[in-house]
């Protein structure tokens, strides 16, 4: 079976993520994905293996959305003004695209050269942000994994609706990332 004219991989995934924002990663069917795109599901096989394949290329779909929208909020800035823009943008990105943005955590077979690529790209980034503080080698990557952490913590946190109390998220946000900031401040001064 030839594909669907006007069918591609990437018309695929937006779709495909798209139900994910809307319904859930995990209510993702082949066959909701062929009602949505209005074809049958075996047309799906012509771009995907199965719903496996589709979750680990959804994965790497939304590796590269969110990379370029963290591209996009860095450009232009440094240091704290790069870490303000890559935290609002990444929580900004997990508010918008909650299904996609799961996706994205989701744990790829370690031989995916194509997630690793994109994986790489974006961790990539914000260590040549976090670099212009000046840490020391291994202090670098401690400090782009703390970050990531606050900020998929924060996510998370938001998404589960765990954050109860009348406080404005984004204050919070900002003063999480300030504290973070502060932090590695602290770590520079320490060692001069």
């Amino acid at each position: 079976m030839s594909p669907r004219v006007g069918l591609d991989i990437n018309m695929l995934l937006q779709n495909a993520a798209e139900l994910a924002d809307s319904h859930g990663l995990d209510h993702v069917t082949l066959a909701m994905l062929a009602n949505k795109l209005g074809i049958r599901s075996p047309s799906i096989y012509n771009h995907v293996k199965g719903l496996d394949d589709l979750r680990n290329k959804l994965a790497i779909y939304g590796l590269k959305e969110l990379t370029d929208v963290i591209t996009h909020a860095a450009f232009g800035r440094a240091k704290d003004d790069a870490v303000y823009a890559i935290g609002e943008a990444y929580v900004t990105f997990a508010r918008n695209h909650p299904g996609l943005y799961e996706a994205t955590l989701r744990a790829p077979d370690p031989g995916d050269k194509e997630y690793q690529q994109m994986s790489s790209k974006l961790i990539d980034l914000v260590v040549r942000v976090i670099n212009a503080y000046g840490l020391e080698d291994d202090e670098v990557l401690h400090a782009v994994r703390g970050f990531r952490s606050i900020l998929h913590g924060f996510a998370s946190i938001e998404q589960k609706g765990g954050f109860g109390l009348p406080l404005d998220l984004d204050v919070t946000l900002h003063f999480i990332i300030n504290t973070f900031l502060l932090g590695i401040q602290a770590i520079k001064e320490s060692t001069n």
